[in-house]
């Protein structure tokens, strides 16, 4: 055999040229299987993807090669290197798995290319908050960077999001959730229905916040508004002043001795959870099963003000074409076929197309997770540790229930480059 390396061609430069034979039916919707000569060549394809560790997970990997036969590449990272990679690296990456607020940074760069729509088999299924923003052909939309706001571009080349579902989306819908804050009910003892708890002098030592200032800002928000100290405007999208008004309150608070730490990944937030050294934070719901799993009470924790929600997707490399561009559609399409959907749910995600997702879980957990029933058996996580016991509800209660309290999305600011600089003064101060 010829080693490719020695000749300066390069294995995927090989594999590109094949791509013509494939045909341009591949990953419409309308072709089952694999056509056979990109079949004889698909397990030589491989990947690379990146993310946050909420979803760029080992066992998405070992499935992939399973059922499509290539390799896909992870790499997990906190947000805010997602972020630069994806704004600054495009040829190190094949796939970003990124939220959609994240999207607003990244798109101008010009380095993802724009999906066609009519190639992603379960589209009609997808969720139609990432379509129109409204859970309910009834309900507002939430303050902040709604998915739908930047879901759109208006064609193959398009620059600009547009407002309507035009058929090019900057991503492909996968996951999303309502978040909120975490707490230990045994450390604490008595209820907590409010955001405003957080600067509680009560947990002073003992609170902490996260440390990604597109996130962490809105959870300030969140606060603030429900201390009764700022009535912002658009908590997505602040002025100057409220911006400085939030910073003023958070920063007292924290030359005051509020909190313990300020964390960039879930893995932090659960040792600083399950240590006991935290007893209320910011928390995501991978972070929640993790410390139940070690057998340690936490509740993510339902509050009167509602919820901070986020949404991620799927976007590919402006670089990637060919046969590895068909197989990019090829994985988003088994990605939305309903087991990656089915695994993330069982760590308190939703899947962007719900109705495949039941399929691949039991009436119990669909009940559990997705209606807010009492589990009728036991609820275990991913890998099998249990969650909840015959009886227990989730936190928050039903899908309806929990993405119909939305107050706001994960945004970015037309202040945004203001509030980085302060942000990253508040946690030097």
């Amino acid at each position: 055999m010829t080693n490719v390396k020695s000749t300066g061609i390069s294995r995927r430069s090989m594999l590109k040229g094949t791509a013509a034979v494939a045909g341009t039916a591949l990953g419409s919707g309308l072709v089952t299987g694999f056509p056979t000569v990109w079949a004889q060549n698909i397990k030589n394809v491989t990947l690379r993807q990146f993310g946050t560790g909420v979803s760029n997970l080992n066992d998405v990997a070992t499935k992939v090669k399973e059922d499509l036969g290539f390799t896909l590449e992870m790499t997990a990272l906190d947000s805010d290197s997602v972020t630069q990679r994806a704004a600054t690296q495009p040829k190190s990456f094949d796939i970003a798995d990124i939220e959609y607020w994240i999207c607003r940074k990244v798109w101008p760069t010009g380095n993802l290319q724009a999906m066609d729509t009519s190639k992603i088999a379960n589209y009609d299924k997808i969720a139609q908050l990432f379509i129109t923003g409204k859970l309910t052909p009834e309900s507002d939309i939430a303050q902040g960077t709604a998915p739908h706001t930047v879901g759109f571009v208006e064609g193959p080349g398009g620059t600009s999001f547009v407002d309507n579902p035009s058929g090019w989306m900057t991503l492909i819908p996968t996951i999303y959730n309502a978040d909120t804050l975490g707490i230990r009910p045994d450390l604490i003892n008595r209820p907590i229905e409010s955001w405003a708890e957080l600067l509680n002098p009560e947990f002073r030592g003992k609170a902490s916040i996260l440390d990604i200032s597109s996130i962490g800002i809105m959870d300030m928000a969140m606060v603030c508004e429900a201390m009764g100290e700022i009535q912002y405007t658009d908590k997505g999208n602040m002025t100057k002043e409220e911006i400085d008004k939030t910073f003023a309150i958070f920063t007292e608070a924290k030359k005051n001795g509020q909190f313990r730490a300020f964390w960039k990944s879930f893995d932090e937030s659960v040792n600083l959870m399950a240590s006991g050294e935290v007893v209320i934070q910011s928390m995501w719901s991978p972070a929640i099963t993790a410390v139940r799993t070690k057998g340690i009470p936490c509740v993510y924790q339902p509050l009167k003000e509602g919820y901070r929600s986020w949404g991620g997707g799927l976007g590919l490399s402006a670089n990637l074409s060919g046969i590895e561009l068909e197989a990019a559609y090829e994985y988003i399409n088994w990605y939305l076929s309903g087991w990656v959907g089915g695994y993330l749910m069982r760590q308190g995600y939703y899947s962007a197309v719900p109705t495949t997702s039941k399929d691949f879980m039991s009436e119990n957990e669909w009940g559990y997770w997705y209606e807010g029933k009492p589990a009728t058996d036991a609820i275990t996580s991913p890998t099998g540790q249990q969650l909840a016991a015959a009886g227990d509800v989730r936190d928050g209660g039903s899908y309806l229930d929990r993405m119909g309290s939305v107050a706001c999305w994960n945004s970015v600011m037309d202040e945004n480059q203001y509030m980085v600089r302060k942000w990253n003064e508040f946690i030097a101060a």
